[in-house]
């Protein structure tokens, strides 16, 4: 019935936990962990947890795990999360459980730290494309952010390759007439470790999701035209010289 997918890059440290979490789910649950470019002993010890590894030596980029592991899943729901923050079982199951009971994308209930000044251009980003969406009722949810998990019946129709650019898996998602929810709360921003960088540098992985989320605004304005579906009201541009 479950698949449960894991990216992991050099998580020694932290896998077997989250893999035995995710294991607690349910009793068949299939725990596919996407070991890619590792160099220390994250598939050993996802396997003694009981894990089935898809093993990479090179590294395959920040979300293609998610895809290559939604391709080999076997489950009816999928369930992604993250291999360096341990989730305990009870706040993994409300999403399988929303699934069961008919929603097709079940998003983790985050906006993130909307109350900071100022708020970061990620946080903006996730709020402006739901809003875009007409969904602004999301707030901040997001396929960006796990947990969250998907009906068989959602992969088919947002394809397994958009998996790879989140904001666009979630626009194709909400365009495509699923049901997507915010279902449940997981203070992922808590609980996620600190990652360090070079002081007054840009931070590379907030380029990358700013970057995600303007490719799902290209798909949109090139699927509904350059006002994303919204109507122009009284304008008439063909006036304006």
């Amino acid at each position: 019935m479950l698949s449960v997918i894991i990216p992991a890059m050099n998580e020694e440290r932290t896998i077997a936990t989250v893999v035995r979490e995710a294991t607690r789910i349910c009793r068949d649950a299939e725990v596919l962990v996407v070991v890619n470019g590792s160099t220390d002993g994250t598939a050993n010890e996802a396997e003694r947890a009981g894990a089935r590894v898809l093993h990479y030596p090179e590294a395959l980029g920040h979300d293609a795990g998610r895809r290559v592991g939604a391709a080999s899943a076997r489950g009816q729901i999928l369930l992604f999360t993250d291999a360096d923050i341990p989730i305990p079982a009870e706040h993994l199951a409300p999403y399988v459980q929303a699934v069961l009971n008919g929603v097709d994308v079940a998003l983790n209930n985050y906006n993130g730290p909307v109350t900071r000044s100022p708020v970061h251009p990620v946080i903006e980003a996730k709020h402006v494309l739901n809003s875009l969406l007409s969904r602004s009722d999301l707030g901040g949810a997001s396929m960006t952010a796990i947990p969250h998990a998907l009906s068989r019946q959602a992969l088919e129709i947002i394809g397994v390759s958009s998996l790879e650019i989140p904001p666009l898996a979630h626009a194709k998602a909400i365009f495509g007439g699923l049901k997507v929810q915010a279902v449940h709360h997981v203070p992922v921003g808590k609980w996620n470790a600190v990652r360090t960088k070079k002081r007054g540098g840009a931070d590379p992985l907030s380029q990358l999701v700013l970057s995600d989320h303007l490719e799902a605004v290209r798909w949109i304005a090139d699927t509904r035209g350059p006002r994303g579906g919204y109507p122009d009201l009284q304008r008439v541009r063909s006036l304006a010289q």
